[in-house]
């Protein structure tokens, strides 16, 4: 068991660490088809993606219905392009969105929120 003073290190720690910014894809290995989206926190985005495809509620249709129809063993999650820690914040929002129109490009992707 921790003591008093670990813990509080434990959790200064996590209230520290930085959260990973870039852009992600989904991928579906039966169609090939590839949704690309960006993010301020890729650890969450992979958990949201998945968590709402499981139920059934992705707010992008085409997504859903190709998940649907091939079921979650067709899919992958995947980093395409991670941001460096020491980015602005006030650029991180034009940053993600240039990245994100690359990526979108390069790989004839559909675009996720």
């Amino acid at each position: 068991m921790l003591s008093k003073e670990e813990k509080k290190e434990a959790i200064s720690k996590f209230k520290e660490r930085k959260t990973p910014l870039g852009i992600y894809a989904v991928r579906c290995a039966s169609t090939g088809e590839v949704w690309v989206g960006a993010s301020r926190n890729l650890d969450a985005s992979r958990n949201s993606v998945m968590f709402s495809l499981r139920l059934g509620l992705h707010r992008e249709p085409s997504l859903q219905r190709e998940w649907n129809a091939h079921g979650e063993s067709a899919f992958s999650y995947e980093i395409l392009e991670k941001l460096d820690e020491d980015v602005i914040p006030m650029a991180i929002k034009d940053l993600l969105a240039e990245k994100k129109k690359h990526w979108l490009s390069r790989l004839n992707a559909h675009g996720l929120l």
